[in-house]
């Protein structure tokens, strides 16, 4: 059995292996670069290594500095996560020559699915189904590429081959476009994965994007977890995930689970890992790739089969066989995951950064968060801006949605911007509930409209006004005579006070009667105040007999209110 394990990775997915693995009785080792020195990972684990420098190529990206790490902490085996090392064959093997159990599968098994255009090739000779393509190299002719083009038809894909996450991607349309394309993808592929080979492959429009988890020991064991639906995308990066999925019949289900099975078994897979199809309107289906390590969105299938997929991780690399219950494993009810981001969707989803002040959801029945940021924390530039994943399983789909958009409209996040207006609307769009949710559900309807709640100016407004009564509240209850604020002898006078919030401009004016009951209007506008209550971190507006309650966090000169 394994008993200290290193976490080569950061972030969430950091987080939760050391969650598994330290319930499991095994001691854990993080590693962390400069950027990453107070980052939650860090405190979770129960021991750290530091990885000097704070770039990705200079500290997570070092196989030879985590290998070091791991023989110098008395690790007895390496969990790469997700990113960074998970996919490098190089990385698996640096770790066996030392005698480091590496939790995932064999280097043969990873190094057979990093090259995509081999990796179709093969699923092709072993009867999965697969796309028409053609791959290629740097070297590669434009007389050539045109060839291929004319070959494999229009609309097509250009793809990097040792890569994903939508780099190196491209959508072709037309014949005059392909040659253009490919330069533009082979460069954008060499800078982000080292090598500028790409491939291209027959274009389906709006698929589906269709996943299966699988399992499989070392006693040749392949068990299938049913599929996910990763439809839900912008630039080709999943936003939303669930399982099980709307198109997904029995019959069909079975066919991909099956194809799946024969997949990784072809190349003696072990650990959890991914097949990835693209799922067409007449109910076919296509290989798209093999994921060799766990997927950020594996908390949907945990939470419909009730397995936890990093036990069973720490499991194989142990050497321990499958159980029936993950032999006999049945999925019930729904579950969707959101990826909480710390970006700025209206100005083109550009990466948000700085500290965290607040970081809290309201605890729910049904409602997983799976978080790598907390209060405290710093989102720094040099990795990817995830600060959460949020996961709601429920009975029905329908709820599971509910359940998941009022967690994320609920959830207070100040310090920086994020996705989540984005997120809600999408839950609560009617589209997205009857599961109409192919990949081009996000270019039919305009992100930046998605994330714009139409009553916002509204609620900005009361937001306004609560902030500018409690600083009023504070001031008033921290003088030694109380006074109303604005008392003349004349009379009382509105104070104002002008406030921002984006780009939006108020000018709230303000007073307290003498009975302590308020007065206030927004830009002259008279608010219809029934009640207000404060105390130190609340503000509680009845307007129009409807009761508002709101949280205030001062932070500096930036006042940030919440309220449902």
């Amino acid at each position: 059995m394994l008993s200290t394990l290193l976490i080569a990775n950061r972030g969430e997915i950091a987080c939760r292996i050391a969650r598994t693995a330290r319930a499991m009785g095994i001691t854990t080792i993080a590693v962390y670069s400069d950027a990453d020195t107070d980052a939650p990972h860090v405190r979770a684990a129960d021991a750290a290594v530091r990885l000097p420098g704070v770039t990705a190529a200079d500290t997570y990206l070092r196989a030879d500095l985590i290998v070091a790490a791991a023989v110098a902490a008395g690790a007895d085996a390496v969990h790469p996560g997700y990113g960074f090392l998970s996919e490098d064959a190089a990385f698996a093997q640096a770790c066996a020559d030392v005698g480091l159990v590496f939790v995932g599968p064999p280097p043969s098994a990873i190094a057979a699915m990093g090259d995509k255009v081999r990796a179709k090739a093969h699923m092709q000779s072993v009867g999965v189904p697969v796309l028409p393509g053609v791959g290629f190299d740097d070297d590669a002719s434009d007389d050539a590429v045109v060839a291929a083009g004319s070959t494999i038809g229009f609309p097509l894909l250009v793809k990097a081959a040792f890569g994903g996450g939508g780099r190196g991607m491209r959508i072709v349309r037309a014949p005059d476009e392909l040659v253009a394309a490919v330069r533009s993808a082979q460069r954008e592929a060499a800078a982000a994965f080292g090598d500028g080979t790409v491939f291209c492959e027959r274009y389906v429009e709006d698929p589906r994007h269709i996943e299966i988890q699988v399992i499989a020991d070392r006693h040749g064991a392949v068990v299938p977890l049913f599929e996910r639906e990763c439809s839900i995308q912008r630039r080709h990066q999943k936003v939303i995930e669930e399982a099980p999925s709307t198109a997904v019949d029995p019959d069909l289900r079975r066919r991909l689970c099956s194809a799946s099975v024969d997949a990784v078994r072809s190349i003696g897979y072990e650990g959890a890992g991914t097949v990835e199809f693209v799922l067409d309107s007449d109910g076919s289906f296509f290989f798209l790739e093999v994921n060799t390590r766990l997927q950020v969105e594996h908390p949907v299938t945990e939470l419909v089969t009730g397995l936890d997929l990093v036990r069973l991780q720490l499991d194989i690399a142990s050497g321990l066989p499958l159980g029936p219950e993950v032999i006999e494993a049945e999925m019930r009810g729904h579950a969707i995951e959101a990826r909480l981001y710390a970006e700025d969707v209206p100005t083109g989803f550009v990466p948000a950064s700085g500290p965290i002040h607040t970081f809290e959801f309201d605890s729910a029945v049904g409602v997983r968060i799976d978080a790598g940021y907390d209060a405290g924390s710093v989102v720094s530039t040099y990795y990817d801006a995830m600060l959460a994943k949020v996961i709601a399983w429920a009975p029905t789909r329908s709820a599971a949605a509910q359940a998941l958009a009022h967690a994320l409209d609920t959830m207070r996040c100040h310090g920086v911007v994020t996705n989540r207006a984005l997120l809600v609307s999408t839950l609560r769009h009617p589209e997205f509930l009857a599961g109409h949710t192919d990949t081009g559900f996000l270019e039919r309807h305009d992100p930046v409209v998605l994330g714009t709640d139409p009553t916002s100016s509204e609620s900005h407004g009361l937001h306004a006004v609560a902030a500018v009564l409690h600083a009023a509240w504070v001031h008033a209850a921290s003088q030694a005579v109380r006074v109303p604020i604005g008392f003349r002898t004349v009379g009382q006078a509105l104070q104002h006070r002008r406030m921002a919030h984006g780009d939006a401009e108020f000018d709230i004016g303000y007073r307290q009667e003498r009975d302590g009951r308020w007065r206030s209007e927004i830009d002259g506008i008279p608010v219809p105040l029934d009640g207000v209550e404060c105390t130190d971190d609340t503000v509680v507006l009845t307007v129009d007999h409807r009761r508002i309650r709101c949280s205030v966090h001062r932070v500096g000169e930036s006042v940030y209110v919440d309220s449902v």
